[in-house]
């Protein structure tokens, strides 16, 4: 599909109310670097999760004034500072909208963890946004099948932020185009669950929230300097590569690969943020002492656990279900300590937006 044919051309007035929760997702070979318009310099496959997510409800009615009237609250906080974000997305977005010219909009809100706090909250937000868009489209303009409208809601996501459009589907999914991947596209994501290994059916997502403030730099700064930076062609080349080889570790199910292959990918992107110009830091003290005892507990135990970072601080854990209770107890003895408040989410994979309303 090309960028014409989520184009919605049908005018239509009408009153009603949607709601959808949307998960975020963890980046296994990461996305870091984009084009105009949100095209991404390289290929990337996530796990969605199930426990992390946005709640979002969107009240659509015929507009009462020449201008469109967009509230946002978020967190029952009225008018939050957050909407002026979200009228920018709406406007950017209203040639695939039609309808959006003729209503106003009250959107609601909130997340159930952490935002810009590196856990991927834009993922979610977006994803759930517009979920909410395209069912008040799907329900009031000439039908089309599922197919289109689950890729029409990954391409907005996409808008609003890129990795949002991993969150669509679950629990595995591409988002680029790959030579890998029949059917894979820079303008949506796709769902690659089928042709995997058992072993990553259940697999556990446990999250260190070692710092869960504010990043200091956004990813979108991050990744305009991505662009800029001296290793950025090899660092493509490298993700397109990985994209082959997780595709057969998730065939075979091979442990020690997919350690290898995600733990390599989180640390090359906070390489690439400290070689950037100017640098910046995302990680912690903590971070580091987390992935130490992680990798020293691994040696000693055996244990198929690794980690993987997003764009900051916390750290993920990623392991099979069939180790759950003896990670869990390494955690809480070990781990929490370097979490602030003692903080950490235990996750699972997910299957994506799902309608409430």
């Amino acid at each position: 599909m090309i960028e014409q044919d989520f184009i919605c051309t049908d005018d239509f007035e009408a009153n009603g109310i949607v709601k959808w929760k949307s998960p975020s997702n963890i980046a296994l070979v990461k996305y870091w670097g984009k084009k105009d318009n949100q095209i991404p310099q390289n290929p990337s496959i996530s796990f969605t999760l199930s426990k992390s997510n946005t709640t979002t409800s969107v009240e659509f009615k015929p507009k009462k004034n020449n201008e469109n009237n967009i509230l946002f609250d978020f967190h029952d906080i009225k008018n939050h500072p957050f909407g002026q974000k979200i009228k920018l997305f709406i406007s950017s977005i209203d040639k695939y909208f039609q309808f959006l010219k003729n209503h106003d909009l009250h959107i609601k809100s909130q997340n159930n963890f952490p935002h810009s706090s590196g856990i991927a909250s834009s993922a979610s937000s977006m994803s759930c946004l517009s979920s909410c868009l395209v069912d008040i489209e799907s329900l009031n303009s000439k039908s089309k099948d599922d197919s289109y409208y689950i890729k029409k809601k990954s391409f907005i996501a996409r808008l609003g932020s890129g990795s949002a459009s991993r969150s669509i589907e679950g629990p595995i999914t591409l988002w680029g185009s790959s030579s890998s991947y029949l059917g894979s596209s820079d303008l949506y994501a796709i769902n690659i669950s089928d042709d995997v290994n058992k072993v990553f059916h259940d697999y556990q997502n446990s999250i260190l929230i070692i710092d869960p403030g504010v990043k200091k730099i956004s990813s979108s700064i991050g990744h305009k300097l991505m662009n800029e930076n001296p290793f950025s062609n090899t660092r493509f080349d490298l993700a397109r590569n990985n994209i082959s080889r997780l595709k057969e570790i998730f065939k075979s199910g091979h442990l020690d690969d997919f350690i290898n292959l995600t733990e390599s990918e989180a640390l090359m992107i906070h390489s690439l943020m400290l070689s950037s110009n100017p640098y910046f830091i995302l990680m912690k003290p903590n971070t580091l002492e987390v992935i130490q005892r992680v990798l020293e507990f691994r040696r000693e135990t055996k244990l198929p656990i690794s980690f993987t970072l997003d764009a900051g601080s916390n750290v993920h854990l990623l392991y099979p279900i069939s180790v759950k209770e003896s990670i869990q107890k390494f955690i809480e003895a070990d781990l929490l300590k370097f979490c602030k408040s003692n903080t950490h989410i235990h996750d699972s994979l997910g299957m994506g937006s799902e309608k409430l309303m």
